[in-house]
């Protein structure tokens, strides 16, 4: 019986429109009912998770900052945290790329220089990062480190950013979310190894969760469970790596496939 479903939010569980399926909240309270967890697993920090689901912050169990930090009623279950010096090399090396943001993620806010402080970066923000300061140097952040995030408002973070990072691609996880952002976390920090901590902490076999995703962030995710859904509209790769498959964001494919988890007695 499955006991826990993870979802990604960006082109999984929210449709192009950025809004959640219809008869998501019916969905939530039947799962409710069967004593199901529900986790959304996003990019997003903590903070914007619960603006996204402000009637379920002691129901849901939150896997942010693509897997780095998780909380489960308002508690940390998991966190992969960074040191500052890695941190701070990695900011020094998006200091030299052109127009780019650098975002310091750490466990109770975001960071950015104040010199990007305008909407030209901060609008596409908003949805990711609800909660952030601004501050004139590095040095003024006192906050654990989790993650850092790097923007490219032109949309190709692949060339742009991703590959400019080359020289921390073997010794720490570096992944491309989506066209503008490129996450830069620990070694083997994912949404995957969230999971399984996941499991271990509150005592569910993999084969007991299953998941939802649509970029390369997501493999991890599932491959980590027992049933590892990619969104019709997925990365063609991560077609590749899931066991199965359900139709797309605009067609509540979530949705859909919990539906059929219950029909089939998985629920």
């Amino acid at each position: 019986m499955i006991k826990i479903i993870f979802s990604d939010m960006d082109g999984t569980l929210l449709t192009s429109e950025n809004k959640l399926p219809d008869g998501f909240d019916e969905m939530i309270a039947e799962l409710k009912r069967r004593g199901v967890i529900f986790a959304p697993a996003s990019g997003r920090q903590y903070a914007a998770l619960l603006k996204s689901f402000p009637k379920y912050h002691d129901e849901f169990l939150f896997v942010a900052e693509g897997g780095t930090l998780v909380k489960y009623r308002g508690k940390e279950i998991f966190s992969h945290t960074m040191d500052v010096a890695t941190v701070k090399k990695i900011l020094a090396v998006g200091a030299t790329l052109d127009n780019i943001m650098c975002v310091w993620c750490g466990k109770n806010d975001s960071y950015i220089l104040r010199e990007f402080d305008k909407p030209e970066y901060t609008d596409d923000m908003e949805k990711y990062y609800t909660h952030r300061t601004a501050v004139e140097s590095w040095d003024d952040v006192d906050d654990t480190p989790i993650k850092v995030a790097l923007f490219d408002k032109t949309g190709h973070a692949d060339k742009n950013v991703y590959d400019k990072l080359a020289a921390f691609h073997d010794s720490l996880q570096v992944v491309q979310t989506i066209d503008w952002w490129v996450d830069v976390s620990g070694k083997g920090a994912n949404k995957g190894e969230a999971i399984e901590n996941v499991c271990r902490v509150m005592n569910v076999k993999p084969e007991e969760c299953a998941a939802f995703g649509d970029y390369l962030n997501d493999c991890e995710m599932l491959q980590a469970v027992g049933y590892g859904f990619a969104v019709a509209n997925a990365h063609p790769d991560v077609k590749k790596i899931a066991k199965f498959q359900t139709d797309s964001n605009d067609d509540a494919g979530v949705l859909k496939a919990i539906r059929k988890f219950i029909d089939d007695g998985l629920i």
